[in-house]
């Protein structure tokens, strides 16, 4: 797996407001501390609904962040 220094972090400044992740709705810990929450890495569009974003790129919060991202805010103003 390719790991990028925050690729799943929710705490990005400019995130996109399209993009959605399972613990915005559902937060559980693992009771097993050395394993990965389950609600960590699932991510999806808004718009799409799906993980590829409207420009056809991963919808991950390290590339959702941009402003530069073509789609980034899409539809915020309408």
């Amino acid at each position: 797996m390719i790991h990028k220094p925050g690729r799943f972090d929710t705490t990005h400044p400019n995130l996109c407001a399209a993009l959605r992740w399972k613990s915005q709705f559902l937060y559980s810990e693992s009771e097993d501390v050395r394993a990965q929450p389950s609600n960590d890495g699932l991510f999806w569009c808004l718009h799409t609904q799906t993980c590829i974003g409207p420009d056809g790129d991963l919808a991950e919060p390290g590339d959702c962040c941009s402003t530069d991202r073509v789609c980034h805010g899409l539809g915020q103003n309408s």
